[in-house]
């Protein structure tokens, strides 16, 4: 792995290749952005169908992200360390407020936006250490807080499960040759609170089968039906995971800074279980020991379900939901939440979503 890799990118000659000779329009690379381009797309119609997002595109490069998206986020905003790369993406058309950032230093501040939002880092994990990529995905859990806040995507240019893994002997000692599991990438999102929903594959073949005439057409052909019926996702060379922010991060567990309890959340306007302040239990609304005041039940003296002043089933005029203290039917108290060692990193309902 190379330890320059921000640094290459401040050369303007670096910067050319890279848009014109890696995405040239019939290379390998650019096969993969035309099948991601028609994924994503589709994502950001599905997953936000009511508000379009605003797009936070870490170490944004040439802007290949920001332009996939063009037309369906209602904003965009570019951050790289780079000002050659910033540069190069205001040519090529990338629409987006760009952000030059330090290479080190703090977590960089994303600009304040209302949800939702989506937050892309392309081709950055692969090649950078690990406090690189912990301080890209940090950047993201400010931008998604919480699980409503949107969704990040995170790309993985070298999947160690591909075909491209077999030649890891013969090119394991170069600098330009590394790998990242799909357990790589999930743990990684999960020290920031992070849960995979979703992964798609776009190309189980490798760049040497495309560079051979007779077989490019071949390859191609397989490529682009396994992306369309979403067969990749584990063997395919280059891979997408789409994330949704589910806990706080493991820093901020162990530091005490924990998310608000159930008690204090906020409830949505049209809940069934109301909390009064003196009873922090929830009471459903519906509950047979809930007496309204309007609308009183007439009791029969000789009923034992009877209300009386002194019944242990009193209500409140105050709280018609309330229990008291002294009732015969406590509400058993909320289950203890999981250890976070028992959540999972990848959600078991990834479609629900």
């Amino acid at each position: 792995m190379r330890t320059d890799y921000t640094q290459i990118f401040q050369d303007s000659a670096a910067v050319e290749k890279y848009e014109h000779i890696v995405y040239a329009p019939d290379s390998y690379w650019s096969a993969i952005n035309r099948r991601q381009r028609e994924y994503l797309r589709g994502l950001a119609r599905r997953a936000f169908p009511y508000r379009r997002p605003v797009q936070h595109d870490f170490a944004c490069g040439t802007g290949r992200a920001i332009r996939i998206l063009h037309g369906l986020v209602r904003g965009a905003h570019g951050y790289d360390t780079s000002a050659a790369m910033l540069t190069k993406a205001h040519e090529v058309g990338a629409y987006a407020v760009m952000h030059q950032i330090d290479e080190t230093g703090p977590v960089p501040i994303p600009v304040p936006t209302d949800a939702p939002a989506l937050v892309t880092v392309f081709r950055l994990l692969l090649n950078v250490d690990e406090a690189v990529r912990d301080r890209a995905i940090a950047f993201a859990a400010q931008v998604l807080p919480h699980y409503d806040a949107g969704l990040l995507v995170v790309e993985n240019h070298g999947n160690a499960h591909s075909l491209r893994h077999l030649r890891h002997r013969r090119h394991g000692a170069k600098p330009w040759f590394a790998e990242l599991s799909h357990d790589d990438v999930a743990t990684i999102l999960d020290r920031h609170g992070f849960t995979i929903v979703e992964q798609r594959g776009f190309a189980l073949f490798t760049q040497g089968w495309y560079g051979r005439r007779w077989l490019r057409p071949i390859a191609q052909f397989v490529d682009d039906l396994a992306t369309r019926v979403g067969l990749a996702g584990r063997y395919s060379v280059n891979v997408l995971y789409i994330a949704r922010r589910t806990r706080p991060t493991l820093g901020s567990l162990a530091s005490g800074e924990l998310a608000p309890s159930a008690s204090e959340a906020p409830r949505s306007p049209g809940s069934s279980h109301l909390v009064s302040p003196e009873s922090p239990q929830a009471v459903s609304a519906e509950s047979s020991h809930a007496v309204s005041p309007e609308s009183p039940r007439p009791v029969s003296p000789e009923s034992s379900h009877a209300v009386s002043p002194e019944s242990s089933h009193a209500v409140s005029p105050e709280s018609s939901h309330a229990v008291s203290p002294e009732s015969s039917h406590p509400v058993e108290p909320a289950a203890e939440p999981a250890e976070e060692s028992e959540r999972p990193r990848r959600d078991p309902d990834a479609e629900s979503w």
